[in-house]
């Protein structure tokens, strides 16, 4: 599948299903996803990624900022949330 950092992903199973989340690091069977407001930045959730939705976007700013190795704050990770479910609408 090759999830990356800064992949938006949709929940399809779990108390979680149903949100849209930020992937912040993943590997081939598990990705560690953020939303900003139920799981914030300092506490990534542990996910199998056979219960994401891997197609629905990708933040580049999320993205470079990690690359970079700088912090993502919870407010940046809501607004490109935000906006990612304003598109696919």
């Amino acid at each position: 599948m090759g999830l990356t950092p800064g992949d938006i992903v949709y929940s399809i199973a779990g108390r979680d299903s149903g949100g849209y989340f930020v992937v912040v690091d993943a590997d081939d069977s598990f990705a560690m996803i953020c939303d900003g407001k139920s799981r914030k930045t300092d506490k990534p959730k542990r996910k199998k990624i056979k219960h994401l939705k891997t197609d629905c976007g990708r933040s580049e700013f999320i993205a470079e900022k990690l690359s970079r190795g700088e912090t993502v704050t919870n407010r940046e990770l809501k607004r490109e949330l935000n906006r990612i479910q304003s598109i696919n609408l």
